[in-house]
């Protein structure tokens, strides 16, 4: 008995050090607030408010990579967009519709929900009802929240990005939070790219949003 409690204790020990290690070089787990509004309908439909989520720091985030990175005019807050502009391309958005140089972002056909359901973040009384897309961006084939059946337009805008800088935009079109709003973000501080959703907000019971790989 003694020899089985000794060999679980250093079990743990060693599984202990070695999760410790891999969060401080490779990986990152942490949870979304619950408690700002833009940035959670920001995040919708790919991800919500509450979920834990899974960064990786292994390898260099690029282009359509869903990515955090501080707020360039708030470091202590972070973001999470998906990169559509990198060094020397000019990014333009007419209507929420980003085109760069000949990239195009394709959408490939609805989602296996076609619609989802959040508060208005400017009026929580208010409920908002969007559609879902798939989108087509590089390799990534990833939700997004469309802006059909809406009258709310974002305004179109024109970006040229310059050395050393990325352009991000929401995956929520209707309600974004990205660089029209806090502008262009250093690469260097972009380390790390969302993989998985571990847990949804709803938490483990909630089958169909837990360890979700996240493109």
């Amino acid at each position: 008995m003694r020899i089985l409690i000794r060999f679980l204790l250093w079990t743990l020990l060693l599984v202990g050090i070695t999760l410790g290690a891999a969060r401080a070089l490779a990986i990152r787990w942490f949870q979304l607030p619950t408690n700002d509004p833009i940035f959670e309908t920001s995040v919708l439909p790919s991800l919500r408010g509450g979920d834990w989520v899974l960064a990786s720091r292994i390898t260099t985030p690029h282009f359509g990579d869903l990515v955090v990175c501080p707020e360039p005019e708030h470091p202590d807050r972070y973001i999470i967009g998906r990169i559509i502009g990198q060094p020397g391309d000019t990014v333009e958005i007419d209507n929420g519709i980003p085109v760069v140089g000949s990239r195009r972002f394709v959408k490939e056909r609805n989602c296996e929900e076609s619609t989802f359901k959040y508060p208005n973040p400017n009026d929580d009384s208010e409920e908002v009802t969007q559609k879902c897309d798939m989108e087509a961006t590089a390799n990534h084939l990833h939700m997004m929240g469309a802006l059909s059946g809406h009258k709310i337009r974002p305004e179109s805008l024109s970006f040229d990005v310059t050395d050393g800088k990325l352009f991000l935009i929401s995956d929520n079109r209707l309600y974004p939070y990205d660089s029209r709003n806090f502008g262009l973000v250093d690469i260097d501080s972009c380390k790390e790219t969302i993989v998985a959703r571990l847990v949804s907000k709803d938490g483990w019971m909630d089958a169909d949003n837990r360890l979700d790989y996240i493109r």
